[in-house]
C-alpha cells in the first residue's frame, strides 16, 4: 500500500509511510514484562520488519529499566518464547475475541498521529522507504524512524545481531528480496502495457497523479474531466 500511495501521490518519501512494528513491539514488551516480572512501562524494545512471520526482534536493543534483556532472561528462552508469543499473539486474540485485534492497532496509529501532529519526534518502528539503509534500496520496510511534523525526519540503522541464526540484518535483507519479487509480480500481473485505463477526476490532485502513474507503466490513459 505504501508503494502504491507513493507512486500515485508523487509525494516525497518522508510523507508516505505506514505502521509497522509498533503493535508487535507492544506485544513483545508485554511478554518480556511477564517473563521478568517487571512493569511493562520499564521495558524498551524494538521489532523490525513486517507484521507476522516477517518480524525481526532486536534483542540486543531490548532493556528492562536500562538493564539488557540478556542479563535477565536466558538467551535460548528469550528467542524462542519471544518469537512464538509475538507471532501467535494475533491468533490467540482472534480465538478469544472472535474477531481481529482492533484496540491495539488503533492505539499504535494514535501514537503515530500524536507524534506527527504534536511534533513529538518519537522514535517508532514504521514502514519507511529505504535507499541503502540495511542494504535495501527502493523498498518499504519496517525500521526505527524519528517521526515528527515533517513526517519521517530520520531513519536509524541499528547494529543487528541474532544469536545462533546468523545476522538479523541478513534476515531483513532476505525478506526484502522476497517483497521485491512479490512487488515485481504484481506489476507484471497488472499487464498495463498497451492496455486502456479510464481515470475519472483526472484534472488535478490524486486523479491526475493516478493517470500519470498508469501512463508511466505503459497504459493508454483516457482522462475524464468534469464539465465546466
Amino acid at each position: 500500500m505504501c508503494h502504491v500511495a507513493k507512486n500515485v501521490s508523487g509525494w516525497p518519501k518522508e510523507r508516505v509511510f505506514g505502521m509497522a512494528g509498533i503493535l508487535d513491539t507492544a506485544r513483545f514488551s508485554t511478554f518480556i514484562a511477564w517473563e521478568t516480572g517487571a512493569s511493562v512501562k520499564d521495558v524498551t524494545a524494538m521489532v523490525l520488519g513486517g507484521h507476522g512471520d516477517q518480524m525481526v526482534p532486536v534483542v540486543s536493543a531490548t532493556t528492562v529499566g536500562g538493564i539488557p534483556l540478556r542479563k535477565l532472561v536466558a538467551r535460548r528462552r528469550d528467542r524462542a518464547d519471544g518469537r512464538r508469543g509475538r507471532r501467535k499473539g494475533g491468533g490467540e486474540l482472534v480465538k478469544l475475541l472472535g474477531t481481529s485485534a482492533w484496540y491495539a492497532p488503533g492505539a499504535a496509529a494514535a501514537q503515530m498521529v500524536d507524534s506527527i501532529m504534536l511534533d513529538e519526534k518519537r522514535v517508532l518502528p514504521c514502514t519507511a522507504y529505504l535507499e541503502g539503509e540495511y542494504g535495501i534500496d527502493g523498498l518499504y520496510m519496517g525500521v526505527p524512524v524519528k517521526l515528527g511534523a515533517a513526517g519521517i525526519e530520520a531513519i536509524y540503522q541499528l547494529d543487528l545481531t541474532d544469536d545462533g541464526a546468523g545476522p538479523a540484518e541478513e534476515i531483513v535483507r532476505r525478506r526484502a528480496r522476497g517483497r521485491r519479487r512479490a512487488l515485481d509480480r504484481v506489476v507484471m500481473d497488472l499487464g498495463l502495457k498497451g492496455r486502456t485505463a479510464i481515470v475519472s477526476g483526472a484534472s488535478s490532485g490524486l486523479g491526475l497523479a493516478t493517470a500519470e502513474a498508469l501512463a508511466a507503466e505503459g497504459a493508454n490513459v483516457t482522462m475524464l474531466r468534469a464539465a465546466a
